[in-house]
C-alpha cells in the first residue's frame, strides 16, 4: 500500500477554488483505484498550502491512473484552469509498512 501526497502552493486568495476543483475529482480518483482521499489545507505551514492525499494498493495503479484520468473529458473540464490557482507544488509517495 502506498500513500501519495500532492502538495500545492495556491496563489493568495485561491485556496478555496483549488480545493473545490480537487473535490470534484474525488469520484474519478476512487474509480481509478485510489482510496482514503483527503484534501487538507494548512494551519501553521506555508500560507495557502493545499494537500491532496490518497492511498493506492500498488504503484501500477498510480501509474495507470494518468491514462484513465486523461481519457475522461469530464476531468479535463474540471481541471482546465486549475493551474491558474497555484504557483507550484510537489509530490511525495510513501510505502505504508
Amino acid at each position: 500500500m502506498y500513500l501519495i501526497r500532492d502538495i500545492f502552493q495556491a496563489k493568495p486568495g485561491k485556496t478555496k477554488e483549488l480545493v473545490a476543483t480537487f473535490k470534484k475529482t474525488i469520484p474519478f480518483m476512487e474509480s481509478a483505484g485510489f482510496s482514503n482521499i483527503k484534501i487538507m489545507t494548512d494551519v501553521v505551514f506555508n500560507y495557502w498550502t493545499v494537500v491532496l492525499q490518497s492511498e493506492v494498493e500498488s504503484l501500477a495503479i498510480f501509474e495507470n491512473s494518468g491514462k484513465y484520468m486523461s481519457s475522461k473529458p469530464e476531468i479535463g473540464e474540471i481541471m482546465k484552469n486549475y493551474m491558474d490557482n497555484m504557483t507550484g507544488g510537489h509530490r511525495e509517495i510513501f510505502r505504508i509498512e
